[in-house]
């Protein structure tokens, strides 16, 4: 890992400029990412780590959310970090999304099902990138100073969150987001995810997601799952769900490192 910038924020709680998270660029190889920590970690007092999914839109994009929800963790005791994820960005173009990307619109646009050959080929080939992408990144980030499990996932393409919950013995809770296609395949493997699960579902979701949420909350395998419902769009979570999610990776994770 090598870190290109580092820069001090302010947590939500904090008054005046502040300086109670710190927040570092790296490259894992040639993948980009940002880990923040907050003032309280240190290498005496590790703190637990959540990984921080989100949407193949690019860190750029993506970076007003994922610094949001990195100062709220921070201010809850928690380190955060992110990676760019296959084929967004600046990272090469794959072909293979792109033509799936471009047949899921072209199918929408026709108001037609999007049949299972459609979704596999726009998630799976996802998922098999960027969960080892995501597994290296942790093994890295955990050699750092202040950092320490128990680790969390939170957000994102929610098949990635699966797999990864899957495979993963350092991930101890999930926090997921059921608005997105999830294959077949995906399904079935979320029969053996047994770690605990907060399930965010946007009841109006403009994909017609729902039913999709539900079967793949149906199929976890936890002892331990709640699904969290909303009125609204894919875009309107409102913003005390984060609240929530917090409390959750409080319970799990906190509990767990001390």
């Amino acid at each position: 890992m090598h870190v290109t910038s580092e820069r001090r924020l302010a947590t939500p709680s904090a008054q005046g400029p502040g300086d109670d998270v710190l927040e570092r660029t790296f490259l894992l190889g040639d993948i980009p990412g940002i880990v923040w920590t907050p003032a309280s970690a240190s290498a005496s007092a590790p703190v637990p780590l959540i990984l921080l999914g989100h949407p193949p839109l690019g860190l750029d994009a993506m970076y007003p959310r994922l610094a949001d929800r990195a100062r709220h963790s921070a201010a809850a005791g928690f380190a955060t970090a992110t990676v760019e994820l296959p084929g967004s960005g600046d990272r090469p173009r794959l072909p293979v999304l792109d033509r799936a990307r471009a047949d899921l619109r072209r199918t929408m646009r026709a108001g037609e099902p999007v049949g299972d050959e459609i979704v596999d080929a726009l998630v799976l080939p996802l998922v098999d990138r960027a969960v080892p992408e995501w597994q290296t990144a942790l093994d890295a980030l955990l050699t750092l100073p202040g950092i320490g499990g128990p680790v969390g996932y939170s957000g994102g393409v929610i098949s990635i969150g699966v797999r990864l919950a899957r495979i993963e013995p350092r991930v101890a809770a999930a926090g997921l987001f059921a608005g997105s296609f999830v294959p077949r395949g995906i399904l079935e493997e979320a029969r053996q995810v047994t770690i605990p699960l907060h399930v965010l579902l946007q009841w109006d979701d403009e994909g017609g997601h729902r039913q999709a949420g539900l079967d793949l909350f149906d199929a976890f395998g936890s002892t331990e799952k709640s699904l969290h419902a909303h009125l609204g769009g894919h875009t309107g979570v409102p913003r005390h769900a984060g609240a929530g999610a917090v409390d959750f990776f409080t319970r799990h994770l906190k509990r767990r490192a001390a």
